[in-house]
C-alpha cells in the first residue's frame, strides 16, 4: 500500500479535456499526474490538445501524439485511467505471430502499457453498450477485456452509473471498469470477501455509489468461467464466450459474477439548476418555423424501403418539445448543436422563447467550471468534446473512494479501509 504523505502517480489516456484530471485533483492535491496523452486522429488541429494543456499550465505533461507511437514512453505510475472508444474487440489468429486485435486498436495499446508498466490500480470509462456488443455474441467484447486484465494479474470490478441517480443534472450512464493489482490489499479484499457483498457493500463502487442492499438475493447472479482452463486463449475468448452481464459485476480468478443493482436514489440537479439565469446571445435561439423541430421531436411510423425493394416502417416514439425543466438532461452527445433529434431545446428563462443549450451549460451538465473549453476553438467544436467528457463529480467521488484504499499506511487494516468516508 502506498504511505498516505506519498503522490499517487496518475497516467491518463485518451485525456480529451482533462476530466479524469480535474476529478482526482478536485478530490485531493495527492493525486499527480505524471503523464497524459490527448491526440484526435484526422485533426490538424488539436484543440482538446490545446484546451488541456491551457487550463493545466505549462508543466501539464501531456503528449500529443498517437498513443501507438509513445506507448514505451509512460513512465511508472500507479494508477492508469482513461475513457477509451467502444469499437470490435475480436482478436485474429495469426500463425506464429499468436494473437492480434482487428478493430478495438485502442484497447491493445492499453493492454501492452499495463504489461509494462504493471500499475497499482486501472480505472477505465467506456459506453454502456460495451457490456453487451457484439449483438451476434453478447458480453464477447467485454470478455476479451475481462481476460487480458486478469491474466495480467489484476481483479476487476465494472459498475453502469447513471450519473442523474447519483445527484448529477445529466442523464448519462457509462460503464466504469476498476482493476486492482494482485499485489494490493485490495485484491485480497476482493478475493476473501463474499462477492455479493462485494457487488453490494464494500467493493469498489459500492463504497461510494450505494446501491439498495435489500433488492436482489444470490440467486439473481450469474456466474461465468473465463479462465485459460475453459478458454486456453484470448482467441478461443473472441470464438466462443458468450455472457449476459449486468450493470455491476466482479471478476477475480476466472470466475465473473454478475447482477443487476439499484442505485439508492440521490435527487438530481436538473436543467432548471444549470441553464442560464442571465441574458443569452440571440445565436441560440431558434429562428423562424418550428415545423423541422416538431417533426425530429415527434412521433414516426414511415414506409421506407430496402435496397432488395422490400417495405418495411421505421417508427419511433415522441420527445418532450421542449425539453422539460424541472428534470435531469438526456445524454448530450457530440452533435448537440446541430439540427438534430437529440438535440436539447429549452425555454429560455428570461425571453420565454426556445433556444440550444450554450456551450457553458453542456460543460456545466459535466460539472466543468464554466467557460473549461473556451480556450480558442470553434463554438461547434465546444459541443463536441463534452459529448465526449466525462461527468466529472462522479470521478471525484471514485478519487475520494481511491484515496480510501490506496492512500493509508500500510499497518492500517481492511476494515479501517472500508470504513473510511
Amino acid at each position: 500500500m502506498l504511505r498516505q504523505d506519498k503522490k499517487i502517480r496518475v497516467v491518463e489516456l485518451f485525456a480529451g479535456v482533462g476530466g479524469f484530471r480535474l476529478g482526482f485533483e478536485s478530490a485531493s492535491d495527492l493525486f499527480e499526474t505524471v503523464w497524459a496523452n490527448q491526440w484526435e486522429p484526422g485533426r490538424k488541429s488539436q484543440y482538446a490538445y490545446d484546451c488541456y494543456k491551457q487550463n493545466f499550465g505549462e508543466n501539464h505533461n501531456c503528449v500529443n501524439e498517437d498513443i501507438a507511437l509513445v506507448k514505451d514512453l509512460v513512465p511508472e505510475h500507479d494508477l492508469l485511467v482513461g475513457g477509451f472508444p467502444c469499437q470490435d474487440y475480436s482478436v485474429a489468429r495469426t500463425g506464429a505471430q499468436g494473437i492480434q486485435g482487428k478493430k478495438g486498436a485502442l484497447w491493445w495499446e492499453i493492454r501492452d502499457i499495463v504489461e509494462a508498466r504493471n500499475p497499482k490500480y486501472i480505472l477505465l470509462e467506456n459506453v454502456d453498450r460495451l457490456l453487451k456488443s457484439p449483438a451476434k455474441q453478447r458480453g464477447r467484447d467485454f470478455g476479451i477485456i475481462l481476460r487480458c486484465l486478469s491474466d495480467l494479474g489484476y481483479a476487476i470490478e465494472w459498475r453502469v452509473i447513471n450519473a442523474a441517480e447519483y445527484g448529477c443534472a445529466q442523464r448519462r450512464r457509462r460503464t466504469f471498469i476498476f482493476a486492482t493489482n494482485k499485489t494490493t490489499e485490495f485484491y485480497n479484499h476482493l478475493l476473501n470477501t463474499d462477492k455479493l457483498d462485494v457487488l453490494l457493500k464494500n467493493g469498489f463502487f459500492a463504497g461510494e455509489f450505494n446501491v439498495d442492499s435489500s433488492y436482489p438475493d444470490v440467486n439473481k447472479m450469474n456466474i461465468y468461467t473465463i479462465s485459460k482452463d475453459k478458454y486456453p486463449t484470448l482467441s478461443d475468448v473472441s470464438e466462443k464466450f458468450e455472457a449476459q452481464l449486468s450493470n455491476s459485476g466482479v471478476c477475480i480468478n476466472g470466475k465473473i459474477y454478475t447482477m443487476e443493482t439499484i442505485p439508492i436514489y440521490k435527487t438530481p440537479q436538473t436543467l432548471n439548476d444549470i441553464c442560464e439565469n442571465n441574458t443569452v446571445d440571440k445565436r441560440f435561439f431558434l429562428n423562424g418555423s418550428t415545423e423541422k423541430w416538431q417533426y425530429l421531436k415527434g412521433a414516426k411510423r414511415e414506409e421506407r424501403r430496402r435496397p432488395n425493394g422490400e417495405i418495411y416502417y421505421y417508427t419511433e416514439g415522441s420527445m418532450s418539445f421542449p425539453d422539460r425543466m424541472d428534470l435531469p438532461s438526456r445524454t448530450i452527445l457530440t452533435n448537440e448543436s446541430s439540427l438534430n433529434r437529440s438535440t436539447h431545446v429549452v425555454v429560455d428563462k428570461i425571453t420565454g422563447f426556445m433556444r440550444l443549450l450554450t456551450p457553458i451549460e453542456c460543460e456545466r451538465l459535466n460539472g466543468f467550471k464554466d467557460n473549461w473549453t473556451n480556450t480558442g476553438m470553434p463554438e461547434k467544436f465546444r459541443y463536441f468534446v463534452m459529448g465526449n467528457a466525462l461527468v466529472v463529480p462522479l470521478i471525484k467521488r471514485m478519487g475520494n473512494r481511491l484515496l480510501n484504499i490506496c492512500c493509508l499506511d500500510s499497518n492500517s487494516s481492511m476494515e479501517q479501509v472500508l470504513s473510511l468516508k
